[in-house]
């Protein structure tokens, strides 16, 4: 039975507000509360930290209004994985299937749930990982790590019982997580802002400065060192941007999909870019540039709460990433599950993973993920493979807008209720940018993004050993 026949059983229940929702939901995890700290300390100045979020923004909604095309022309179950298997061809769409089983959406979804437990702690310490509570050689199993599997358990369970529970969670989540970086926002303009905190960040806003750890001291940057460490600042806040495209895997389950999916992914990074440069400017007006740089493990959200609300501000700030962190493993659990039954319907997962459950979702397809995704939290090596996969998740983004311009040329006569904004010059300011940040973080982090590259190619043979035979040459 063709895709197109298969995707036609599950349930069209999602509207522009869940895939909105969605959309949100994904994005904002923990990182806007903490990766500020590391990009301040990159770049050591106001002007250039609001930048980098403001050129991050702009890539970002690029990429997304782009996609919007994609997602017209092919709505259904599978999203990014179908649009590359359709502009190249399965082997494309495989590695991309690879890394994103492998460590992109499993390895985001252990670091949100270990997110989750940290900030847990601070109301009930013994969820830390301080907490060992089973001992084996070099192996340690922590109450944060337990925290972490329960979570994402719950959560698989809850979506494995239909979309409609976990669009409603989802969605609800979602808006209270939105109010909450609005009120922290508002909160941080109105009562924690001070003009000389301001003015001193502002005094020198647009003279590069990196952090030295040998010397302990700024230095000034300038020239070719500038572009690298702009690229190297622009993990952070791409990471705290990516999963956007996580509605164009659920495009089977909602309706509308040649509509509501381009409007949800413009409407969902729009919100999103906006929230993020307004907490970044409130954080500037709230503490000094060095503070944000240097806030205790990079927690640069609790340092601007703490000076909002005094001591409870900690507290608000737990909170407020556990419903984050909670929402957006949601997310990240409901739309990773499409792209493995759509890779199993074409034989390249495993054969469980193509099948619905009576509620007409991939239940075994969730259950994979969520066994995969528990390892990895188990391993405590999520945040090296993070860094791995930032580099794939953007060469990706690269062949995905490109395939574009390649449809465009191979079915010119295809049906497409929605063209790309700005093609061909926004389409292809994103590709020259972002191959620029790939190619600087080859050169400046090759022991994590090299490793990255092989992660991905590693797949080219196991493609060709797990091929249905029978395949046609494509």
């Amino acid at each position: 039975m063709k895709q197109e026949d298969q995707d036609q059983t599950f349930k069209r229940e999602l509207g522009l507000l869940d895939g909105t929702m969605l959309v949100v939901g994904s994005m904002i995890g923990s990182g806007i509360f903490i990766v500020s700290s590391d990009i301040a300390r990159q770049v050591g100045s106001a002007g250039w930290l609001t930048l980098i979020w403001i050129l991050t923004a702009v890539i970002t909604m690029i990429a997304a209004v782009s996609y919007g095309e994609l997602s017209a022309m092919f709505p259904k179950a599978g999203g990014q994985y179908v649009y590359l298997k359709e502009a190249y061809n399965k082997l494309f769409a495989f590695l991309y299937g690879w890394s994103f089983f492998a460590v992109i959406q499993t390895g985001t979804i252990a670091a949100v749930g270990v997110a989750f437990s940290k900030f847990a702690a601070y109301l009930y310490e013994p969820l830390s990982d301080e907490n060992v509570l089973y001992e084996l050689g070099s192996f340690k199993f922590n109450a944060a790590q337990a925290v972490s599997i329960v979570t994402i358990i719950l959560l698989t369970y809850i979506n494995s019982r239909g979309v409609k529970d976990g669009k409603l969670l989802q969605t609800f989540l979602t808006i209270i997580k939105i109010l909450s970086l609005f009120g922290l926002i508002i909160f941080g303009f109105t009562i924690g802002a001070r003009a000389e905190v301001w003015n001193a960040n502002w005094a020198d806003a647009w003279t590069f400065k990196s952090f030295n750890k040998v010397s302990d001291s700024w230095v000034s940057v300038g020239g070719t060192t500038l572009i690298a460490a702009v690229s190297a600042a622009m993990v952070g806040s791409l990471f705290s941007s990516d999963a956007w495209n996580g509605v164009t895997f659920i495009a089977g389950e909602i309706k509308k999909p040649e509509r509501n999916v381009g409007l949800s992914l413009f409407l969902g990074t729009f919100i999103v870019s906006v929230i993020y440069i307004l907490a970044n400017l409130m954080y500037l007006a709230v503490m000094p540039l060095n503070e944000i740089a240097f806030a205790k493990s990079d927690r640069v959200a609790v340092v601007a709460a703490q000076h909002i609300f005094g001591n409870t501000g900690t507290l608000i700030i737990a909170v407020m990433i556990m419903i984050s962190t909670f929402a957006c493993n949601n997310g990240l659990i409901m739309a990773g599950a499409r792209v493995y039954y759509t890779m199993a319907k074409d034989g390249l997962f495993f054969k469980k993973a193509a099948i619905l459950n009576k509620s007409s979702v991939p239940a075994w397809a969730l259950w994979f993920q969520c066994i995969w995704a528990s390892a990895l939290c188990l391993t405590g090596k999520y945040g090296d493979l993070l860094d791995y996969v930032m580099i794939i998740v953007v060469i990706f983004y690269i062949l995905t807008i490109y395939g574009i311009f390649k449809l465009r040329k191979t079915r010119p006569d295809a049906e497409r209720p929605y063209k790309a904004f700005g093609y061909p010059v926004l389409p292809f300011f994103y590709i020259v940018i972002a191959s620029a940040i790939c190619i600087c973080l080859l050169i400046t982090k090759t022991s994590t993004c090299g490793w990255g590259v092989v992660i991905m190619l590693a797949g080219i043979p196991v493609y060709y050993m797990t091929k249905p035979t029978e395949e046609p040459t494509v």
